[in-house]
């Protein structure tokens, strides 16, 4: 291997075992643990004689068997552990999770369930999830190597009472960060001759001319300028136009003045709804926008004889199109738009690449010790690569010298095949699933593949058009830890909130009632709902999360 490959590891990836920087069992095992000899930090495998370990793990659409897959037995080989696999499936993971809790018939650890800060708090505090902070110390070698080189992590899952319970998937996705996009059809812009709209006037232009152009050229007006799906990741129809007329973070909140806001009972909110609602009186906006799901919006997307969409919300082309075909690549991204009062935004989360919750031990592992040291296997290189692209040499390699990364720089490796994705199931990899560590470093320095280039395009479309405008990171509202009461209660409170948003915004987009006369009932609504104490909830835990900052 080349000496600037192995570099590249220590630098980006932390410790692959095929390097040998893992030793392998040439010290005397700690013997901490009676039942279970476990060996010290780094050295392979974890326990000297074979130990059973029972986990719980969501099932995975793109994995199709836990017990057999190929990284399974990488990781069995590697540890000398036994999995016993529990499989859950994602709708009702966390009341399987809550059941057997309450059964006393619980596993050693909960992989890849994602639970939630306020569940490992209360969980925590009872005894049932072990705290890890003595085991990171001793421990940890992987998992300290990902706290320095991505502090914020440790930040976000600590908990109030100074405990780390449950360790995370940190995935660092430039373009998912500014992942609220729209897409438009420049194929069709090149055909009428227009230029990239800027303006929210210019959008209503452009999608006007769409509808009466006809600019897919059979005919018929049969164009759809503007649809979007109820369920599609950054997708919803206000998520991406609501920025040119009121600033918010992908929650609809603010922070201004060191005061925590919501968007949707501000003016500017009120604005956008009329703005959303022209757009629909002109015909402009498909009315099954706010009913149809993403499958039913890519059988719009791929439709068979022409292409029949103006422009799309969604995070990215493959919601409303298919990777093996070609329509997708007439599509290019939006750059906010700007308002009429001057607003021209682009949602920002610098705190997505997070995924609290993904291994938690229990009290009824017989080896803390031993589950610890699977969970900091996770985050080395090795293992990195293995759960999310599959085997060396077989589903990636190390790059050429000539080989370009996605952000344009030099590339350190190449995918061989490409991933699973949804309902496509393979039994190669774990897809995701449970801890792993993938800085954007890592990311970026895949290989550009010219055969799809779906990852270079977000790279490229997110820098040109959404870095540029992002919200400023002091005005979103940042993970905050509530009580296991403020949580309770926030839920009470958010589910009847979020209701009354969004049938307002659906029925005043549709007409189906009068924005002005009715606005400052609806307001009102808001706040007999709750809303100031909801508002109060929140700021009570930043002005914590603040002070503690502060120290």
């Amino acid at each position: 291997m080349h000496s600037t490959k192995v570099a590249w590891l220590a630098l980006a990836a932390g410790t692959l075992l095929l390097t040998g920087g893992c030793k392998h069992e040439a010290e005397q095992p700690d013997d901490d643990n009676a039942a279970v000899a476990v060996s010290p930090a780094g050295i392979f495998p974890i326990t000297k004689q074979p130990a059973t370990i029972r986990i719980m793990v969501m099932d995975n659409n793109r994995v199709d068997n836990f017990a057999t897959n190929e990284f399974s037995k990488w990781i069995e080989e590697t540890t000398n552990l036994r999995i016993e696999w529990e499989v859950v499936p994602p709708k009702s993971a966390e009341q399987k999770m809550t059941l057997a809790l309450a059964s006393g018939d619980y596993p050693d650890v909960f992989l890849g369930l994602n639970v939630n800060p306020v569940l490992q708090a209360l969980y925590g505090k009872d005894g049932v999830f072990l705290p890890l902070n003595e085991l990171i110390d001793k421990y940890g070698t992987e998992t300290k190597r990902v706290l320095e080189e991505a502090p914020y992590v440790r930040d976000m899952i600590t908990t109030p009472d100074g405990n780390i319970y449950g360790l995370p998937l940190v995935n660092e996705c430039y373009h998912c960060t500014q992942g609220t996009k729209m897409w438009i059809n420049q194929t069709w812009l090149d055909k009428l001759g227009l230029a990239m709209p800027t303006t929210t006037g210019q959008f209503f232009d452009v999608l006007k001319a769409f509808k009466e152009k006809d600019p897919n050229g059979n005919g018929e007006a049969d164009e759809l300028p503007l649809v979007g799906a109820t369920n599609t990741p950054s997708g919803s129809i206000e998520s991406f136009l609501m920025e040119s007329f009121i600033e918010s973070d992908s929650s609809h909140m603010f922070v201004k003045d060191g005061s925590i806001h919501v968007a949707y009972n501000q003016q500017g909110w009120k604005e956008g709804l009329e703005y959303l609602h022209r757009l629909y009186e002109a015909d402009l906006l498909a009315p099954h926008t706010f009913t149809q799901d993403r499958v039913q919006l890519k059988q719009l997307g791929e439709n068979p004889n022409d292409a029949i969409i103006g422009a799309i919300p969604a995070q990215n082309p493959a919601i409303f199109s298919d990777m093996d075909k070609s329509r997708w690549k007439q599509y290019v991204t939006v750059p906010p738009l700007q308002g009429p009062g001057g607003w021209r935004t682009a949602v920002y989360n610098p705190y997505g690449a997070v995924t609290q919750g993904a291994f938690i031990i229990t009290n009824k592992a017989q080896s803390p010790e031993a589950a610890f040291r699977l969970a900091d296997l996770l985050y080395s290189g090795e293992a990195t690569f293995r759960s999310n692209v599959g085997r060396p040499d077989k589903e990636w390699s190390w790059a050429e010298e000539d080989d370009v990364g996605i952000d344009g720089h030099h590339a350190r490796w190449r995918q061989l095949k490409l991933p699973g994705i949804p309902g496509k199931k393979q039994n190669v990899h774990w897809s995701q699933t449970g801890p792993s560590y993938r800085s954007n470093e890592w990311r970026l320095s895949q290989a550009a593949d010219p055969d799809n280039p779906l990852e270079v395009v977000l790279y490229q479309e997110t820098k040109k058009n959404y870095e540029p405008y992002r919200i400023e990171k002091n005005k979103i509202v940042p993970p905050l830890f509530f009580t296991s009461d403020q949580a309770e209660e926030l839920a009470d409170l958010s589910k009847p909130i979020d209701r009354c948003r969004e049938d307002f915004l659906t029925r005043a987009v549709l007409g189906d009632l009068d924005i002005e006369a009715e606005w400052n009932d609806y307001v009102q609504s808001l706040e007999k709902l709750g809303l100031s104490r909801y508002l109060e909830i929140y700021q009570a835990a930043y002005d914590r999360k603040m002070a503690g900052s502060a120290k």
